[in-house]
């Protein structure tokens, strides 16, 4: 079932500018919970709310209006394709491919297992994605499949668990969060061919869902605080930036009552200074 906002809770959708630090709220919902934005090339963002698909304006001037997809009911796990398309996770466990002007979609995924989607190459032939097998749900490992489907290609064993894999602009590493290192959640990377794997981040924090921007030139995570078990919503967390490559040096830019649904995929903006983010707070009486 789709999560939704618990009485007086918020739902704010904000833009941040990583060289003003400056956060602004584009859009306040009571009723519906946004979750997961991306940003497409011509300036809109594209979100999961109520098991649906959502486009708005990134600068807020008008309200997210549904994407009318004929596919099943969508989590938050959702990636930009080429020419106008996205690729979306379903709650069937599958992946498909869409248009954002609606209609149809694709299935692109037909294995014995869950497919939860995080990344598409830069040139969209290829897809990172999180694989459950026998509902263990402890032990997540990385998978890529052809755009078109096809056999997909492990590229992680046991040791895991692992989520969040999201490939760099350049196409030569795919990065997600691991409990390989520690038993607190990291940040890490593997090269596309399942080599070279090497842990980033190294605190007592727990470490999710890392973005590069489209320059390569800084990163986000999502940031819970020690002793945090998986990803879960409702809770205070941070939003680190990373400058370059210095993942050990990530530094609290945003602190926000939210977690699950923040920012679960890549939401920088084609200009690589600014991303999107959500947060929940429940007001104070």
């Amino acid at each position: 079932m789709p999560r939704t906002l618990a009485p007086g809770q918020l739902c704010r959708i904000h833009t941040f500018d990583v060289e003003t630090g400056m956060a602004t709220i584009v859009h306040v919902s009571s009723g519906v919970l946004f979750e997961a934005p991306n940003w497409t090339a011509d300036g809109d963002l594209i979100l999961n709310g109520d098991g649906l698909l959502w486009r708005m304006p990134a600068d807020g001037s008008t309200p997210p209006v549904r994407i009318p997809i004929d596919v099943p009911p969508l989590n938050n796990d959702h990636v930009l394709g080429t020419g106008g398309t996205a690729f979306l996770s379903a709650d069937d466990g599958h992946i498909y491919e869409a248009s954002l002007r609606g209609g149809p979609a694709r299935r692109v995924t037909h294995e014995n297992r869950m497919h939860f989607l995080h990344g598409v190459s830069p040139d969209s032939s290829t897809l990172a994605y999180v694989g459950i097998e026998e509902q263990r749900w402890d032990a997540g490992n990385l998978w890529t499949i052809g755009t078109g489907g096809g056999p997909s290609r492990r590229l992680t064993g046991e040791g895991g668990p692992d989520d969040g894999p999201e490939y760099s602009p350049d196409g030569a590493w795919i990065y997600f969060n691991t409990e390989r290192f520690s038993a607190n959640a990291q940040i890490a990377r593997i090269r596309p061919d399942g080599t070279g794997m090497e842990q980033l981040t190294a605190d007592d924090r727990v470490n999710w869902f890392p973005h590069l921007s489209p320059d390569g030139s800084r990163a986000v995570y999502l940031s819970y605080p020690p002793g945090t078990q998986g990803h879960p919503a409702d809770r205070t967390v941070e939003l680190r930036l990373v400058a370059g490559d210095r993942w050990r040096a990530g530094r609290p830019i945003v602190t926000l009552e939210g977690g699950q649904g923040t920012i679960n995929v890549n939401s920088w903006a084609a200009d690589s200074r600014r991303f999107a983010f959500v947060d929940y707070p429940i007001p104070q009486n």
